[in-house]
């Protein structure tokens, strides 16, 4: 049966990647980022590729590569490119499909939309869940609840928490109070990102039966 879900983050850098790459290991499933933003380094598809070592077929094509590392809306327009929301559609594949988003919720795709905007749009076909990737560490509090009082707002459904990071039982504990999300698990902070440690890191400390 395929399935779908959407990682973001509540803020940029904040370890979608690695999550990706690690759920799209131990789901065995596809990854699909459609918006790049920066491919100095390397594209996101490509460092999954990498640290998964899946065959090229698991994973799809971006609809935008945008050139430099900066929010999607400038890049875009630095490229002479408009993010078209209406025309993006996931892709439909034989299992589960891990969809990366490009920083956090709200961020601009161009001066009309957010990506939030974007997820939304799905919505209407398609009802897939977002399952939010936060820090365990100072903030994540604050900027996990507003993450999710925004998904709620706009009545995207949500799967669940990962957090990334050292163990702090009491922000994870707190958060899930306030806002009733269940946690699927916490990334620990890896010496290596590869297709060994992030399976084992899935095995660990996540559920395949909670997806």
């Amino acid at each position: 049966m395929s399935q779908k879900y959407i990682i973001t983050g509540t803020d940029t850098g904040i370890g979608k990647t690695a999550v990706s790459a690690m759920l799209t290991l131990g789901l065995e499933g596809y990854y699909w980022k459609p918006i790049q933003s920066g491919v100095e380094g390397g594209v996101d598809t490509k460092a999954v590729q990498k640290m998964t070592r899946l065959p090229a077929e698991r994973f799809f094509e971006e609809s935008y590569v945008l050139t430099e590392a900066l929010s999607p809306h400038r890049s875009a327009e630095i490229d002479g490119i408009h993010i078209d929301v209406q025309n993006l559609k996931p892709p439909q594949c034989e299992g589960t499909l891990i969809i990366e988003g490009a920083g956090g919720l709200m961020v601009p795709l161009s001066r009309e939309n957010l990506l939030i905007n974007l997820f939304k749009s799905w919505q209407e076909e398609e009802r897939i869940p977002v399952i939010l990737v936060a820090r365990t560490g100072l903030g994540t509090i604050n900027h996990t609840l507003l993450s999710l009082e925004a998904l709620w707002s706009r009545e995207i459904p949500v799967h669940g928490l990962i957090f990334v990071g050292e163990q702090n039982e009491d922000n994870i504990r707190t958060i899930e109070d306030f806002s009733g999300v269940k946690t699927l698990g916490r990334l620990p902070i890896l010496d290596r990102l590869d297709q060994d440690a992030l399976t084992s890191a899935f095995k660990n400390n996540f559920s395949r039966e909670d997806y």
